[in-house]
């Protein structure tokens, strides 16, 4: 029998991460997130999610809280996954350098130096690697090497991996150093054509929410609905007549952000799902022929949740829901190759008898 190994997801949020690794057969021990909507979707899905989900603070969280929450001690956690909140770190981020979500990239690396896990991944925005983003990625990098771990980074492309859209985030993987040789290695595209808008959503134009869950949208302004008709697919504000323009999209000052009051196009993948993917004016979130934007359930499937995957909460709270989690597809991609490794490890000391 195949060994189960066991994670433990900081915030968790709906559960993008903790449903790719279950894919990949990890165990989730324990998951946590501060917001209380995302862990009653996590609860509301025990179908595909297993494990025991709390509402908790990372500032409140260690090893010993988590021991308590379970009753039992910990034994070894095999991974630790999660992906800090990133929008002090975002080029669409609205918080500042200080802004104090930053420093929960500190506070998971004191989780994993209180846990110790064989590995950890961390999912983030590309916006890490940036000036902004730098000195944490130096400490994460510098205290955690001090820990033991090797530590590795790649920006991956998600429509690389099999999901219909270009969302492209940065994973760090870092692996526990016993004595054996490094063997980690991220996933390699799959050399397959791009899914695209229509593979994934266009079956559901005759749907109506009644037929399948969160597929909804809200009904569009009078004026919002005159812009989204004068767009063809995959146009966006640029296609605008004038009149239907806003006077600031109308100043030529370097930052015009095309994307807004846009459609998407049918034979492309989609662009990147966001927290606001349910808002006509956050970006191309136009259906690519309906006059509406794309509904809550088709943002899902764009990002590779399942259907029978129900979220929980108000439109606003699933739409952030949604656009915060990491894709299944491609978190269960990464997840096969910490597993190999594993596996590889296991195999390693079985060998040497240790």
């Amino acid at each position: 029998m195949e060994k189960e190994y066991k994670i433990i997801d900081c915030f968790c949020g709906a559960g993008g991460l903790s449903l790719g690794f279950e894919k990949a057969g990890f165990k989730v021990l324990y998951a946590f997130d501060l917001d209380e909507t995302s862990i009653n979707t996590y609860k509301h899905n025990p179908q595909h999610h297993h494990g025991q989900a709390f509402i908790r603070d990372i500032y409140n969280v260690s090893k010993k809280s988590i021991e308590e929450d379970l009753g039992h001690k910990l034994g070894e956690i095999d991974v630790v996954i999660g992906g800090p909140p990133c929008q002090g770190f975002s080029v669409q981020r609205r918080g500042g350098d200080n802004d104090p979500r930053n420093n929960l990239v500190l506070e998971y690396i004191r989780m994993i130096i209180d846990i110790k896990p064989r590995f950890f991944v961390m999912e983030n925005v590309g916006g890490l690697l940036s000036p902004r983003g730098i000195p944490y990625l130096a400490q994460l990098t510098e205290k955690l090497g001090e820990a033991g771990y090797s530590i590795q980074r790649q920006k991956l492309t998600a429509s690389d991996f099999g999901v219909p859209q270009r969302r492209k985030r940065v994973f760090i993987i870092g692996e526990r150093m016993d004595g054996e040789t490094q063997m980690f290695e991220f996933p390699k595209p799959t050399g397959e054509p791009e899914k695209t808008v229509r593979d994934t959503i266009f079956d559901l134009i005759d749907k109506n929410e009644n037929d399948i869950p969160n597929h909804k949208s809200d009904k569009l302004s009078a004026v919002n609905l005159k812009r989204i008709q004068a767009i063809k697919e995959g146009e966006g504000r640029d296609s605008l007549p004038n009149e239907l323009q806003l006077e600031c999209h109308k100043k030529n000052t370097g930052h015009r952000h095309l994307d807004t009051y846009g459609r998407m196009a049918w034979d492309k993948p989609s662009p990147t799902i966001t927290a606001r993917f349910d808002s006509f004016s956050r970006g191309r979130f136009g259906h690519p022929v309906l006059d509406r934007t794309i509904t809550l359930r088709e943002g899902a499937r764009l990002q590779t949740f399942p259907d029978d995957f129900e979220f929980q909460g108000n439109k606003v709270e699933v739409a952030k829901q949604i656009g915060n989690a990491v894709p299944p597809v491609l978190a269960k991609k990464v997840a096969e190759q910490v597993k190999a490794c594993l596996q590889k490890e296991d195999d390693y000391k079985k060998q040497k008898g240790l």
